[in-house]
């Protein structure tokens, strides 16, 4: 049905890789993958695993089940994945449809082998080729002077440019024999040869199905196929068939990704070849696959250290014509892995880190498509131009072709949570839906461009106005001044002179009073304006003040009031520690005054009882005792009262030094009151700069304003003489012509009345 668009969800195949001996000896056969039936896969989480330590906290399930399009187990061989995936997708690209098959899956998943294969085993890659060459036969186009050009289009090639095809294409076959030498050891040059009778003989099963896809393409037509191998390393697009990669010694040159003005991205300076047979194919493929970046890591002896693309573009021409140009891109993705697992350090880690961020972009990508189709009120960015990879199929994902992956794990419990991201992301990419626009093909043939770069054919026919469009507007005009004014009287021509100079002194009044209302209009406006930001900022300044005059008296008051509560707490402290109550205090004295009293009558007495004689009598023995006595409890009462005294001593010094204690507080206070008032006056002065400035500001407006009423004076003078000019010399309003339309229609005014007049005008012939 024309007009009409077919959707349908992205294909996406599973392909389980088998054990290899050496993980079955380190005992990675734990039943983590269990294929249900051709569509469903169950995920159990090992022992030891991320998901099962996560599921015994009650985080998640230990449990996973994903659908497919069709699940492909260890047994499946390469024939019957080429039959049962890719076969529709060829059909299609045989018929002039773009298509895309991408491989994804942890580092050594067998992505490589999928797309590539072995000698014995081809892959899907040489199958397409091979198919490719089956349908085509004798049909192929052997001259090298149509090539693709930007994404969709296709360029002529001159004779000169031919011959550089051809010997690009001779540099790269002589590079390969060189080091293919089937002289040399044959142990040396094993490898991804695909050589094409093995590959022509495991074709036949699927030939005659593929040939019988498109029946009309019988006739006269032929087909041309052109192949670029690239490859994705570190954010960089690298030519895998530049004949310059062989020497060690030169960097390679990194390749832009452009954009063709319609949308489709495109690498620049890409290296495309033509082939003819399966032969030449092969040798590319392998010759490619030496320059290719790889690297050995724990996980994988030969990992893939970035995304490899082969593109094939098909041709079909008929007499020289390009009627329709078909895609197919098959991308070898590198393999996602974890640093801890892979022991990648240095260069190795670098890579590894630019491979999963590319891989994330592309998750990224398709859960945006998937939001976007389910919920369309909804739709989010998608991020294509974040990384190489996506903005290079952006134009598959977004319906000019159709897309499919092909997902590779492996079995082993050591990889199981990297197995489990890679089932979760292509569930996400199973749920896209994909519109394909169904065009006619005549809307869809290519444009022929020149070799430089300029369509030549439109409509399958030379266009003649286009050819006349690329002539400049100075060329035209040219054609138009050509015209021969010498037949012209000369009062003709003074006349048209001067009426076309009054118009431009009338036209340049009228834009001299227009610029002036502007600029009062532009004045006025920024005088108010001036005015409006001038009040604000007096405002402003006036808030300011007062915000900052109550904040410093809040400030004071709030100092003033902790200096006094501070006072009255250490006056309190202290009273508290040196408090005696006033009867003790007074008890206290009457007791040291007596005290004292009763020193002093003992020193008397001790005075006294020195002067009387040191002879003494019968009855002074007999009295002896008793003094003694007296003596010894002076002494006591003495030592005690001393005592006391020292007591009453230490007690005023330490008065003394509360005293001092407290004069030093009040010293720091008086100071930090000083620094109060100090930033008071600070402000204060702060206050009264800012009070000049505004005075200031006010005066320059003030002038702005005067300087405003003298420019209204100036232009009420002048509108006033231009009244007085128009008066003189009135013009009459006319429609506004260009320049050159009013000296025609000046030309030919005179040409009505005299017919034996003609003007000369040359007349371009056109060539074909």
């Amino acid at each position: 049905m024309p007009g009409s668009a077919e959707q349908q969800t992205m294909r996406v195949y599973l392909r389980v890789r088998p054990f290899s001996k050496e993980e079955r000896s380190d005992n990675e056969d734990q039943d983590c993958v269990v294929i249900e039936n051709s569509q469903t896969v169950t995920l159990h989480a090992p022992k030891g695993s991320a998901t099962m330590k996560s599921s015994e906290k009650g985080i998640g399930m230990s449990l996973h089940k994903f659908s497919f399009s069709q699940i492909f187990g260890p047994e499946t061989t390469q024939a019957e994945l080429f039959e049962d995936t890719v076969k529709n997708q060829m059909s299609d690209f045989l018929d002039g449809k773009n298509a895309l098959i991408f491989s994804y899956g942890v580092t050594n998943a067998g992505k490589t082998f999928t797309i590539q294969g072995t000698p014995k085993e081809p892959g899907i890659l040489p199958r397409v080729l091979d198919a490719t060459f089956q349908f085509s036969g004798g049909r192929r186009y052997e001259a090298m002077d149509l090539k693709p050009y930007l994404r969709n289009d296709a360029q002529y090639l001159d004779p000169d440019q031919v011959k550089q095809e051809r010997s690009a294409k001779a540099a790269i076959f002589a590079l390969f024999k060189e080091e293919y030498d089937p002289n040399r050891a044959s142990g040396g040059s094993e490898s991804l040869s695909c050589s094409s009778n093995g590959s022509s003989s495991s074709s036949l099963s699927y030939d005659q199905t593929v040939l019988g896809s498109d029946p009309t393409d019988a006739g006269s037509s032929q087909f041309a196929l052109w192949v670029a191998f690239f490859e994705i390393y570190n954010e960089c697009v690298y030519d895998l068939l530049q004949p310059s990669l062989c020497s060690k010694s030169k960097k390679r040159a990194a390749l832009r990704v452009c954009d063709d003005g319609a949308g489709n991205a495109y690498v620049k300076d890409l290296r495309w070849i033509n082939i003819q047979n399966m032969g030449e194919a092969c040798k590319l493929l392998q010759f490619g696959n030496k320059n290719r970046s790889a690297a050995a890591t724990k996980m994988n002896q030969s990992s893939s250290r970035s995304h490899s693309i082969f593109t094939m573009k098909l041709l079909k021409i008929h007499c020289s014509t390009v009627q329709r140009i078909s895609e197919f891109s098959l991308c070898d993705l590198a393999g996602s892995e974890r640093c801890n697992k892979t022991k990648t350090f240095g260069e190795r880690l670098k890579e590894a880190g630019n491979i999963n961020n590319s891989l994330l972009i592309l998750g990224k990508c398709i859960t945006a498509l998937r939001n976007n189709q389910t919920d369309r009120m909804k739709s989010s960015y998608i991020p294509f131009r974040e990384s190489k990879l996506t903005k290079l199929f952006q134009a598959v994902f977004c319906g000019k072709g159709k897309a499919s992956m092909i997902v590779n794990i492996n079995q082993c419990a050591s990889t199981y949570d990297e197995t489990l991201h890679v089932m979760k992301f292509s569930a996400v990419a199973k749920q896209v839906v994909q519109v394909i626009p169904d065009k006619h093909l005549e809307s869809l043939a290519p444009c022929l461009v020149g070799r430089d770069g300029k369509p030549l054919v439109r409509n399958r026919m030379i266009d003649s106005q286009a050819l006349e469009s690329h002539l400049s507007e100075e060329e035209l005009l040219e054609e138009e001044d050509e015209a021969d004014m010498s037949l012209l009287p000369q009062n003709e021509i003074v006349n048209m002179i001067e009426s076309l100079r009054t118009k431009l002194l009338a036209e340049r009044r009228r834009n001299l009073v227009q610029e002036m209302e502007i600029r009062k209009e532009m004045g006025d406006a920024m005088l108010q304006q001036l005015m409006e930001s001038e009040e604000l900022r007096s405002r402003e300044i006036e808030e300011l003040k007062e915000s900052y005059q109550e904040k410093l008296e809040n400030t004071f008051e709030m100092y003033k009031d902790a200096i006094k509560e501070h006072a009255y707490q250490s006056a309190m402290n202290n009273l508290e520690d040196d408090y005696v109550p006033l009867d003790e205090f007074i008890a206290e004295q009457e007791k040291v005054e007596a005290l004292r009293r009763k020193l002093s009558q003992l020193e008397t007495l001790s005075s006294d009882s020195r002067g009387v004689s040191a002879v003494p009598t019968v009855d002074e023995s007999c009295q002896t005792q008793p003094s003694e006595d007296s003596d010894v409890a002076g002494d006591d009462r003495f030592k005690r009262l001393y005592r006391e005294k020292c007591a009453i001593e230490r007690m005023c010094e330490d008065k003394q030094q509360l005293i001092l204690s407290l004069e030093k507080r009040l010293v720091d206070l008086s100071k930090t009151l000083q620094q109060v008032r100090d930033g008071f006056l600070e402000k204060s002065a702060q206050l009264e700069a800012l009070q000049r400035k505004t005075d200031d500001q006010t005066k320059s407006m003030e002038e702005i304003l005067q300087d405003n009423i003298d420019k209204d004076r100036e232009i009420t003078s002048l509108k006033a003489e231009l009244l007085k000019v128009s008066q003189k010399s009135p013009v009459l309003p006319k429609t506004k012509r260009g320049l050159l339309a009013n000296i025609r229609e000046a030309v030919t005014s005179p040409r009505k009345g005299t017919s034996g007049r003609t003007l000369r005008k040359t007349v371009r012939t056109q060539h074909h």
